[in-house]
């Protein structure tokens, strides 16, 4: 690795930065930006993921581009947060769990044996990095960009959760990453779009908001990713936290105390980019004490803020000894975590703090089956029975009727599976007479017209709700109310569980926190029966 003191201005800028692209392959942009911008990251989106294979090669393409320029090695993440946020779904990646869910189980060390199976395979595949685990504490039923991404709204359980992950990652060479620093889980309003406050007062932060971040800290977690949202109480002026000297600098390192990496929410998010444009962003946040920049989309973007540093640096805005010090501690990371295939070093601190559990390495070879029994023992244990008027187990006599939300569209809180199960395929494999109709998250009222005359004559009907935002889409709650006039309602919600608030109290109320398909075929199993689910709501239904 080149020392820091022979890196030129630009290549120490470079290091900086991390970037994404649009390509399954090495195209024109991060082609560029790695021989002529000397970027030091990359993140994967699912726009560039194939298959595991052909991610596996990509990776190795990026790095050897990069040493065939002279660069360092580059540091290749992905948000593969598990359950709902998992940009690699192909075959050959576990899909673990999502956060909420691991929170239903009420057990650290299913999310410890989560993170290290995901940890194993992430490294396997040229991955260094992943900007996981979500600790914000979800207290806000409103909010439209954190929910079931959060282990739950007590703050001990989070912080529990979250120490869990980053050993088991940490354990696998994979450099964890705790998010959205200070905390974006008291929160109504998607950062994606626009700006975000919260309002409390520093003792009630220390109690909520903070605690799982010391505990992260404490544990020796890798890298902190922050939040573009403002905390009056810390930062009076009108600036997010990702742009606060006082956030990221008086907080974050010289008060609790952290010494990562300090790395930024993308800045192309509506929240930092319309008020400030993504280049002069950039330097407010390597001002404010960031190492890394995070740029996803748009190689104009990049390139301008790459620039913008260097001209800050070059004119005196920003000191070099503060573009010394963040390529220091990249460097130092790069040197731990990069280029490692599954070595398997688990951080001391980390080991430490889970020092009760036994961390040991994944072998990766080996086949997949014990995975699937973890993944089905682990829905077994999350999945919520919030209450039940007599109508589970379905009866075996009875024909069942199925309403089954697809998501078709993407959106900057959700994407399409490649690969789905819908509850009426895994229903059918264990009953007869299960008849399924599948809606869009957004049904029409003509939609609902359709299907209130298809199943009028059902006896057993089964209603799927999914919100990925803040709100139940009103079409889904027209369709459960007019259905609830004339049919005694099982509701599943298949993401949110405070789906329960906006609609009239079914006869049974289930939660799933995830439509994964291994949580649908545990769910089958509960519905018919043939399983009793252990888990508790993570979050209060108030």
């Amino acid at each position: 690795m080149k020392p820091l003191n022979d890196l030129t201005l630009e290549q120490k800028v470079g290091q900086l930065l991390m970037c994404g692209f649009h390509s399954q392959h090495a195209d024109e942009q991060i082609t560029r930006l790695i021989r002529d911008y000397h970027v030091g990251g990359v993140i994967y989106f699912r726009r560039n993921v194939e298959s595991v294979d052909q991610l596996t090669r990509l990776s190795a393409e990026l790095q050897d581009m990069a040493a065939e320029a002279g660069a360092l090695p580059l540091m290749i993440s992905v948000d593969q947060e598990g359950g709902m946020v998992a940009r690699i779904d192909q075959e050959g990646m576990t899909q673990v769990p999502g956060n909420m869910a691991l929170g239903a189980t009420g057990n650290p060390e299913y999310t410890l044996e989560c993170a290290r199976i995901l940890g194993c395979e992430l490294k396997s595949i040229g991955i260094d990095m992943n900007l996981a685990p979500v600790v914000d504490v979800n207290n806000n039923p409103l909010n439209p960009v954190i929910g079931v991404r959060s282990y739950g709204e007590h703050a001990e359980s989070v912080a529990a959760h979250g120490v869990a992950a980053i050993a088991g990652y940490q354990s696998q060479g994979i450099a964890a990453t705790a998010k959205h620093f200070p905390g974006h889980g008291d929160t109504a309003v998607d950062s994606h779009l626009g700006m975000v406050t919260v309002p409390h007062d520093r003792n009630r932060l220390e109690q909520m908001e903070l605690l799982p971040f010391r505990k992260a800290i404490e544990a020796g977690v890798d890298a902190i990713m922050t939040a573009h949202v403002m905390f009056p109480s810390i930062e009076p002026e009108p600036i997010p936290a990702t742009l606060s000297h006082k956030v990221l600098t008086g907080l974050l390192r010289e008060e609790m105390g952290f010494e990562g990496i300090i790395i930024t929410d993308c800045l192309e998010m509506h929240a930092i980019s319309k008020p400030y444009g993504v280049a002069e962003a950039a330097v407010r946040a390597v001002e404010a004490g960031a190492d890394l920049i995070l740029v996803s989309h748009t190689l104009q973007d990049q390139v301008a803020v790459l620039k913008a540093i260097v001209e800050a640096v070059r004119t005196g805005r920003i000191s070099e000894e503060v573009i010394h010090q963040a390529v220091e501690r990249i460097m130092t990371w790069k040197k731990k975590r990069c280029g490692q295939q599954n070595d398997h070093l688990v951080s001391p601190k980390a080991s430490e703090t889970v020092e009760a559990t036994d961390v040991e390495p994944v072998d990766c070879t080996k086949p997949t089956e014990p995975n699937e029994l973890t993944l089905f023992k682990i829905a077994s244990s999350s999945i919520t029975i919030v209450h039940n008027d007599g109508l589970l187990p379905l009866d075996p006599e009875k024909g069942v009727y199925v309403i089954w939300p697809e998501v078709v569209q993407r959106t900057e809180v959700d994407e399409p599976w490649s690969h789905t199960e819908s509850l009426g395929m895994a229903l059918s494999q264990l009953r007869g007479r299960v008849r399924e109709h599948k809606i869009t998250t957004q049904p029409t009222y003509d939609e609902t017209d359709r299907i209130l005359a298809d199943v009028s004559d059902s006896e057993q009907v089964i209603v799927c709700t999914y919100t990925s935002a803040g709100h139940l889409p009103k079409g889904q709650q027209f369709l459960v109310e007019k259905l609830s006039e004339n049919h005694s309602l099982i509701v599943i919600a298949l993401r949110n569980p405070y789906d329960l608030l906006e609609i009239s109290r079914p006869g049974s109320y289930v939660c799933t926190y995830e439509n994964t398909p291994a949580v649908v075929r545990v769910l089958s199993h509960v519905l018919t029966g043939g399983l009793q689910p252990t888990g508790s709501l993570p979050v209060r239904l108030r």
